[in-house]
């Protein structure tokens, strides 16, 4: 179970990266937004598309970090130990030293 999450988490991650390089940067040291690709979303469409899909992954990674965050403590808190059976036996009986006969 939790190798899904983290492969989620992996996808998330990887969206979120190739959601921020999509972002037109206003000081056109970041994003890969040309002028030409904002007349396909719109005016302003690109960037409340973007912003409401950037928002929505963070949302979502955030959250399946606590997820994960969860079962590893949840994980954590088990021990090896714990699952061990401790074989119950009887003490042996100790030899009796004989006696001297008394008078």
């Amino acid at each position: 179970m939790i190798s899904i999450f983290f492969t989620i988490q992996v996808i998330l991650a990887i969206v979120i990266v190739i959601l921020g390089l999509l972002h037109k940067s206003s000081s056109m040291g970041f994003g890969t937004y040309a002028s030409s690709n904002d007349s396909v979303f719109g005016a302003k469409g690109p960037m409340d598309f973007l912003t409401k899909s950037m928002m929505i992954a963070g949302f979502l990674f955030v959250i399946n970090t606590l997820t994960l965050v969860y079962l590893y403590n949840k994980q954590a808190n088990n021990s090896v130990l714990n699952e061990v059976k401790v074989k119950q036996t009887t003490p042996k009986q100790i030899p009796t030293v004989p006696q001297i006969p008394t008078k």
